[in-house]
């Protein structure tokens, strides 16, 4: 990554119209007024010897780029992603996704599109598409808007308990790239010199708006080892970037060894002169999906996947995250 500079031109998410630390507060506001939830990254309702979960989510300011372009084919990807990650984080497996879809005006060509991506993502995510929604607001709604819920079903004791141990080794497992967090930060930072359609430097054969459209991987796959092993609490890395790790309780984690970030993240790093700590605040820098868990069934859970591996440990500690020379607090 790039070094850390002190210019006044560095752009931060919070500069770009995103207060991650305002935006839970009010997470929290809305949470405390509704009543408790049991759940962090999906709510659990008991039905006798399972858990139903339930999670919703949307694509957030990467709408804005497939608008751009006039490509909304990889969008319903990143709706079912965004969700079906959230319940695997959970220890629940996903079955069922109802999108809705909300838009200033109907178009034929773009409803056909995200539908064929939120086909794609189902197969991928392994989920049953069980219905959704198409409202039409002009007054509410400028261009359109997509979220969805997916549900899933997790005997009692499948489910993660959600609390790290100091002296878990943590597991990782790498991203497909910019994912659908962040977006903001790397639309503003990207198009001070550039077009979408222009070619993406460390690629010249893409766009850089193919490249931020590329959809969010689904670990569907790293549920089954997770499962069988002695899994204390996983995180999706998503909004909040690396902050994501004290969800799994308020502990240190040192990261030793994460995956590389891919060449976006470089980019968008140099075009917006965004610090180190900031990137890692933001995005997942190369690693989406984390595991914390005991050292002998953290070797067994890597022996058991294609891609995954030790990227770090779990001790005593208050919540920060430290990563490539970074001290990270949520």
């Amino acid at each position: 990554m790039t070094e850390d500079t002190d210019d006044e031109e560095g752009l931060t998410y919070a500069e770009t119209g995103v207060d991650i630390d305002e935006s839970e507060a009010a997470t929290k506001a809305l949470i405390g007024a509704a009543g408790e939830f049991e759940g962090d990254y999906a709510g659990l309702v008991d039905i006798g010897d399972q858990y139903l979960a339930l999670a919703t989510d949307g694509v957030g300011t990467k709408l804005l780029v497939a608008e751009a372009v006039d490509d909304y084919s990889t969008i319903g990807i990143d709706c079912i992603a965004m969700n079906a990650n959230d319940l695997i984080a959970t220890g629940v497996e996903p079955v069922a996704f109802v999108d809705y879809l909300a838009v200033e005006e109907p178009d034929e060509a773009t409803s056909e599109a995200i539908g064929e991506g939120l086909r794609e993502g189902a197969e991928r995510a392994d989920v049953a598409l069980v219905g959704g929604e198409t409202a039409v607001m002009p007054d509410v709604i400028e261009g359109l808007d997509i979220a969805g819920t997916c549900a899933g079903l997790a005997p009692k004791d499948a489910v993660f308990p959600g609390e790290a141990e100091p002296g878990d080794a943590v597991v990782g497992w790498p991203s497909s790239g910019i994912h659908s967090n962040g977006l903001t930060l790397a639309r503003e930072a990207v198009t001070r010199d550039h077009d979408y359609t222009d070619p993406f430097p460390p690629e010249p054969d893409r766009t850089i708006a193919e490249e931020l459209l590329t959809p969010t991987r689904i670990y569907g796959e790293v549920l089954g080892p997770l499962r069988v092993a002695e899994t204390h609490a996983a995180a999706h890395v998503t909004g909040g970037g690396w902050t994501n790790l004290a969800r799994m309780g308020d502990h240190r984690y040192e990261i030793t060894d994460p995956f590389d970030a891919q060449p976006v993240f470089e980019f968008v790093q140099a075009e917006g002169d965004v610090s180190d700590d900031e990137m890692h605040r933001t995005f997942n820098m190369g690693t989406g999906f984390v595991a914390a868990l005991p050292e002998a069934d953290a070797e067994s859970v890597v022996a058991g996947s294609e891609d995954a591996r030790i990227v770090g440990r779990v001790t005593e500690g208050d919540g920060t995250v430290a990563i490539r020379g970074l001290e990270l607090r949520s």
